[in-house]
């Protein structure tokens, strides 16, 4: 009996770390996959805008080696955002950061908000998800404030590196965000980091804020902010300023949220 129970129990732990070993293994397999095609999409996008900017700077007096025009959209999308459209047209922008993995197409699906919470680019099942817009949110309005949602990976990519400015040292080292439409440039500067709770009843809702009312709910929006804020950046949007938050996981709260907001100066 006891030799039987003692093969029963090794047979089930066999079984139980070939499960493990098969979940893990499509894990780094999906991440692995997803990264490629992230790869390929922001070459896309790279290359496009390089030889828009070489063509550009060909035809422009003042243009020198170092001081190369940013490519401008002409007749309809920026130069890459047409072919990264065409592959899904849930594209409306694109964002990036500096010294980041963050280098990601941005979706949006107004009917189907968290549609993309855990599908990939070309609409496969991910636990990675991709990087998308509130529903409620007008991307080439602008809405006074546009969220946007990515998960916070283990690798460093998606979101994940929201979480390194809860310290004011890589707000410092830099502290710009890079958030084009599909036929438009911006930078937004980042302006406050604060962690909430995502449970019903608790916590600051930040993504349900779009569009103010009026002066007072904007400037009320922006003091919350701040007033959660890890540190003080020193910067206070004003009304008719345009704002975006990325929000991810955040861990040491109950169903928390780690938000990065962002005001655009350019």
């Amino acid at each position: 009996m006891k030799k039987t129970l003692f093969i029963v129990t090794v047979l089930l732990l066999v079984a139980a770390f070939g499960i493990s070993a098969f979940m893990v293994g499509n894990y780094l397999l999906d991440g692995k996959k997803q990264a490629e095609r992230m790869d390929d999409l922001s070459q896309i996008v790279s290359n496009a805008q390089t030889e828009t900017a070489e063509e550009s700077k060909e035809t422009t007096e003042e243009a020198t080696e170092t001081t190369a025009p940013r490519p401008t959209a002409a007749g309809g999308m920026l130069p890459g955002y047409k072919d990264i459209y065409d592959q899904n047209n849930d594209t409306v922008g694109w964002i990036k950061m500096e010294g980041t993995k963050m280098n990601y197409p941005v979706l949006q699906t107004p009917n189907d908000p968290n549609y993309y919470l855990y599908r990939d680019f070309d609409k496969k099942q991910s636990k990675r998800g991709s990087i998308y817009a509130w529903g409620d949110a007008d991307i080439n309005k602008p809405s006074d404030n546009i969220t946007l949602f990515g998960h916070h990976m283990a690798d460093g990519s998606m979101f994940a590196c929201l979480n390194d400015y809860t310290s004011k040292d890589a707000w410092d080292k830099n502290n710009l965000i890079f958030f084009d439409t599909l036929t438009e440039y911006h930078t937004y500067k980042i302006f406050a980091v604060f962690k909430t709770s995502a449970n019903v009843g608790e916590g600051f809702s930040y993504h349900k804020f779009v569009d103010a009312a009026n002066e007072q709910e904007f400037n009320d929006f922006v003091s919350t902010c701040k007033k959660l804020s890890f540190y003080d950046t020193g910067i206070t949007p004003v009304y008719g300023d345009k704002l975006i938050c990325l929000s991810t996981c955040e861990y040491t709260l109950d169903n928390g949220r780690l938000v990065v907001a962002a005001v655009r100066i350019t």
